[in-house]
């Protein structure tokens, strides 16, 4: 495909989601929801709970290969032969993959219904909101813990569900593989959140899929930071304020990547983030970051769903100057 089609298409992708999100209508075709569908069903033929560990690892490297390789693989080859229908149709296929790796339009809904609701004084239906968009208990959470998972879930996901797609899908159209490494990305993505868990059913078998996810995320979580304490700079004037925190403290979470956005975010809006999180009923101690700030509010949230917007669109002009130039 001509590169300045299919970055036309990577910015109608975008477009798409920003306008429509993804639809609940169409949710049982979303290829995130498919790919979800390929990883059980493989997860069931390869995941042997009698096997050594050495051979639950190499079982889930090999459930790695075939999830990714098959995704990879089969979208490239939608791609080729959509373009082969002529450029109208190569467009139309192209911008409709890249709208489907993209998740900003559903993650504003999904953390603006916890923040208004906490607003509204309505905490038991914040709380069952927030379940439906984040791992940890929430049933006993109060406003300004609510506020912070919705938060955090806000900031991790600006990397992992909005800023990775786009630099995969730019990267993909710079190496003429079109949304390949997109919907690639998404499939990783998706299998550190099945299987990527550090408990007695996967500690071995999803190992290789938390690692590869981490290395995936290496570069656009840092990206994100950057992006996020320039669009600070330019709206709420904070943005050395947001960089130094991602500087100084991204490294306190957990993950590898995650601490990079939430600190920006944390930072930018002066807010803190961070430590003792529940999940069925275990208490995971963690580190605080951005201390020195108070636990955020709905209004703060806003002001970092509109951050998350900016952050969207500057990858977004990146990404098409990457293809282009």
């Amino acid at each position: 495909m001509n590169p300045y089609l299919f970055a036309a298409a990577f910015v109608a992708g975008f477009g798409l989601d920003f306008f429509l999100g993804d639809p609940p209508s169409l949710a049982r075709y979303h290829p995130v929801v498919l790919i979800g569908r390929a990883i059980a069903a493989f997860e069931k033929k390869y995941l042997n709970p009698a096997a050594s560990d050495s051979d639950k690892k190499t079982a889930g490297v090999l459930l790695w290969a075939t999830v990714v390789g098959a995704v990879f693989g089969i979208t490239f080859v939608v791609y080729l032969i959509a373009n082969s229908l002529g450029p109208l149709v190569g467009f139309l296929v192209s911008a409709l993959l890249c709208w489907t790796t993209i998740a900003a339009r559903d993650l504003d809904r999904q953390v603006a219904r916890v923040a208004r609701l906490v607003k509204l004084g309505k905490l038991d239906g914040a709380r069952r909101a927030l379940s439906m968009i984040v791992g940890r208990d929430t049933d006993e959470l109060d406003g300004p813990e609510l506020c912070r998972a919705a938060f955090e879930t806000m900031a991790e996901n600006t990397s992992d569900g909005v800023v990775a797609p786009l630099f995969f899908l730019a990267l993909g159209g710079a190496l003429g593989l079109g949304p390949s490494l997109g919907m690639a990305y998404k499939a990783v993505n998706t299998l550190d959140s099945m299987v990527g868990y550090r408990n007695e059913k996967y500690e071995f078998f999803g190992k290789f899929s938390a690692r590869a996810d981490d290395v995936a995320n290496w570069i656009p979580a840092r990206l994100t930071a950057g992006l996020t304490a320039l669009a600070a700079h330019f709206t709420l004037g904070t943005g050395g304020r947001s960089y130094d925190c991602a500087m100084r403290e991204g490294a306190n979470h957990s993950s590898p990547n995650a601490g990079y956005p939430e600190a920006a975010f944390a930072g930018a809006v002066g807010v803190k983030l961070g430590g003792d999180n529940s999940y069925g009923g275990v208490t995971r101690p963690g580190r605080v970051i951005c201390a020195e700030f108070e636990l955020p509010n709905p209004d703060d949230i806003s002001n970092g769903l509109e951050l998350m917007w900016l952050v969207g669109v500057s990858t977004l002009v990146l990404g098409v100057v990457v293809q282009l130039f």
